[in-house]
C-alpha cells in the first residue's frame, strides 16, 4: 500500500530500481588488471605470493586494502527517483 499520490507498489519499484542500479554499478567495477606489484604502492611493504597469484594486477597489501575498503566511496548526490523526502530537504 503506497502513501499519498503514489500508486500501489510504487515504494517497491523504487526500491527494487535502486538495488538494480547498486548491482549495476558493482558489476561495473573494473577488477584489477595487469601485472602485480612485488611491493605496496602506498606503504611500500611486500605483498605476498600468494596474494599476487590470488588477484593479477594486486597493487596494495592487506592491510591497505583494508583500510582503503573502509574509506567512505564518494558518490553523486543526486536523487533520479525525487522522492518526496529528498525534496523536501
Amino acid at each position: 500500500m503506497a502513501g499519498g499520490w503514489a500508486r500501489d507498489g510504487a515504494v517497491s519499484e523504487q526500491i527494487e530500481a535502486s538495488i538494480a542500479d547498486e548491482l549495476q554499478r558493482m558489476q561495473a567495477r573494473r577488477a584489477p588488471v595487469g601485472d602485480s606489484l612485488t611491493h605496496c604502492a602506498e606503504c611500500d611493504e611486500p605483498i605476498p605470493e600468494a596474494r599476487r597469484a590470488a588477484i593479477p594486477g594486486v597493487k596494495l597489501c592487506i592491510d591497505c586494502q583494508q583500510e582503503h575498503d573502509l574509506r567512505p566511496a564518494q558518490r553523486g548526490g543526486i536523487n533520479r527517483r525525487g522522492s518526496k523526502d529528498s525534496q523536501l530537504k
